[in-house]
């Protein structure tokens, strides 16, 4: 069992995804990438949701414009999904921000901010973190080299 899947709606996801990369490796996380589209390949992720806690134990699902993968993530799976709306050129993020982060009562993705896949690294680890004293003390360690 892995400890995170990062999963992205697009390719063009991926640079911004990749941001979650160094804190995983720094935390000793396992990953896997995938990319699958909400919209294009709805039974893919559908399937990889329904199966993710066989195989996970949280969640990052990045999308932009509709946004809808980290919602539909969460919709067929009781793992933490943490979501990650991406910047668009459209809207400049906001329009993905609003889809992640107004989710319906019974269906929650924590939400970080739009490119924010560090946040959504570190926040994976900290919700890990609860009952592997291991990671916590990384984690101790990484926010004591945040006040220098």
């Amino acid at each position: 069992m892995k400890d995170i899947l990062i999963i992205m709606g697009s390719r063009s996801d991926e640079p911004i995804l990749d941001d979650a990369i160094p804190y995983l490796e720094k935390f000793g996380l396992s990953y896997d990438k995938v990319i699958a589209s909400a919209h294009r390949n709805p039974d893919q992720v559908s399937a990889l949701a329904k199966t993710a806690s066989q195989h996970y134990r949280v969640i990052i699902a990045a999308a932009g414009k509709a946004a809808h993968l980290p919602g539909v993530f969460a919709g067929h799976t009781t793992l933490p999904v943490i979501g990650v709306p991406i910047k668009t050129s459209d809207l400049g993020g906001v329009d993905s921000l609003y889809s992640i982060v107004q989710m319906p009562k019974g269906v929650p993705v924590a939400t970080v901010a739009i490119n924010g896949a560090a946040n959504a690294a570190i926040l994976a680890a900290q919700i890990l973190g609860i009952h592997q004293p291991d990671l916590q003390q990384k984690l101790e360690a990484f926010k004591e080299e945040l006040k220098e």
